[in-house]
């Protein structure tokens, strides 16, 4: 009995190191993403519109969020406390890809686009703003159970 206790653990570490534990896993989740509508700030018929007013997400899922500024104003995007509630995967822009632990502030000056890679982790509501163009509108939520 003592042997086979001396065996089993470095037997289950070489098959960890050959990836045998990934045959029992699900599959890599940041590789099978939600793509969310698009988050366009502005319009045609509104400097101060927002095209989604909330997002309905759940935690453990991977979404791609889309913001979009239509070029009528400067806009930055906040959502502080969204950003320190999810796993942020990466963020693409200008063709640049940027890995970072957290999100602050997408600014966007001229018309143009930015996706956000991502993973909720916290349920909770969730605000989001054009930030100064609040009391406009330009405002709303993710909502993750």
């Amino acid at each position: 009995m003592r042997t086979v206790k001396h065996l089993f653990l470095p037997l289950l570490l070489i098959l960890s190191l050959l990836g045998f534990d990934r045959v029992l896993a699900a599959g890599d989740l940041t590789r099978r993403t939600i793509s969310l509508p698009d988050l366009v700030l502005g319009s045609e018929e509104s400097d101060y519109s927002l095209s989604q007013q909330e997002y309905q997400l759940e935690t453990g899922k991977a979404y791609q969020l889309k913001v979009i500024a239509s070029g009528k104003k400067e806009y930055a995007f906040q959502a502080p406390e969204f950003a320190t509630s999810i796993y942020l995967r990466k963020v693409e822009a200008g063709g640049v890809e940027v890995k970072a632990v957290t999100l602050t502030e997408l600014e966007f000056e001229d018309a143009s686009e930015a996706e956000i890679f991502f993973v909720p982790i916290k349920p909770g509501r969730y605000r989001f703003y054009a930030k100064g163009l609040e009391a406009k509108g330009m405002q709303g939520s993710f909502v993750v159970k």
